[in-house]
């Protein structure tokens, strides 16, 4: 008797691999104690900053891997997300169980907006008016004098999230922010094996086609790019606790450039590109840039490199190894 539970997953399913991501799991939450032993707090801070843009570079995964969307101002959605919880902290609220969600909703709402606009291009002008719209919310950033202006803004600390808890702590605040990006990229992987992901990855495959069969695309494009700039914004809420200031410059068009470097590299369309792709970018730029100032020269020559060799991305290097290993 045939058991559907044991049914082929799709093509289009992307899979945890929790063979491989329990173990490192469990690395990375043993990781602040390895660091505190041997005299290396700074490492703990350095994790938290590549968690946060593994986080920010899955959201943009999702709707440039997944969903065919080049978007280049996707860093305004991660400011927006930051400057949110700044001025709520300078207004007084200083809990994060209102001002996370809140930063989350000011990012998707904008990015609702922005998607209903954009979406009605494709191609070229796409990544154009995207790169505008990122452009006017820097500059609208930039004259809030009341806000800092081109200063930034300083937070007077880290958010509240509960007894016991202290984000002041390099330690817990990581801890959180390792809590929220494996729940994240759990859920972003529940999202692709459902309905919805499935119908996302084949527009992106044949947009015609699912027009033509009745699919109402522009709805599926717009909600995967809204959810992208939610997920967008709670990375630029970790970011501005990490650092504890914000300014515009995080919502400058290097900054999207950089997110799209890294899931480039990591891999455009695998569940965990932008999460390798942020991994080898960060910790490569912090290892050049101790030995010269002009890191950014061997930055690029490295990731030539890495480009000729695995020109899908570091996870298609994965994906080819156990192609090969099944002959």
């Amino acid at each position: 008797m045939t058991n559907a539970k044991h049914s082929s997953p799709s093509i289009l399913d992307h899979s945890l691999h929790w063979r491989w991501a329990v173990p490192l799991l469990i690395a990375l939450a043993a990781l602040p104690l390895i660091a505190v032993a041997l005299g290396g707090d700074f490492y703990i801070t350095l994790a938290s900053r590549i968690l946060i843009f593994a986080l920010a570079a899955t959201s943009l995964n999702f709707i440039l891997g997944f969903g065919g969307m080049v978007s280049f101002g996707h860093a305004a959605f991660i400011g927006l997300g930051a400057y949110t919880v700044a001025i709520a902290m300078q207004e007084g609220m200083v809990n994060a169980w209102i001002a996370w969600p809140l930063a989350m909703v000011v990012s998707g709402v904008f990015a609702l907006v922005i998607g209903a606009i954009s979406l009605r291009t494709q191609g070229v002008y796409f990544i154009m008016i995207t790169l505008a719209f990122a452009q006017m919310l820097y500059f609208l950033v930039v004259s809030l004098k009341a806000y800092g202006g081109d200063d930034g803004l300083s937070m007077a600390g880290r958010s509240f999230v509960a007894p016991g808890l202290d984000l002041a702590r390099d330690r817990d605040f990581y801890y959180v922010t390792l809590a929220l990006v494996s729940a994240s990229v759990w859920g972003v992987a529940r999202l692709l094996n459902a309905r919805f992901g499935h119908t996302l990855q084949a527009i992106r495959e044949n947009e015609v086609r699912m027009i033509a069969i009745g699919f109402p695309v522009y709805r599926f494009k717009l909600v995967a790019f809204t959810l992208a700039g939610a997920l967008a914004g709670l990375a630029g809420a970790l970011m501005a606790n990490l650092g504890g200031f914000v300014s515009p410059s995080l919502m400058q068009w290097s900054q999207s450039g950089m997110l799209m470097i890294m899931v480039i590299l990591g891999g455009v369309g695998y569940l965990y590109g932008g999460l390798l792709g942020a991994v080898f970018f960060l910790l490569l730029e912090e290892l050049l840039s101790h030995y010269t100032i002009h890191w950014q020269l061997g930055l690029g020559a490295v990731l030539l490199l890495v480009v000729l060799v695995a020109p899908n991305g570091l996870a298609s290097l994965v994906a080819r190894k156990k192609g090969a290993a099944h002959g």
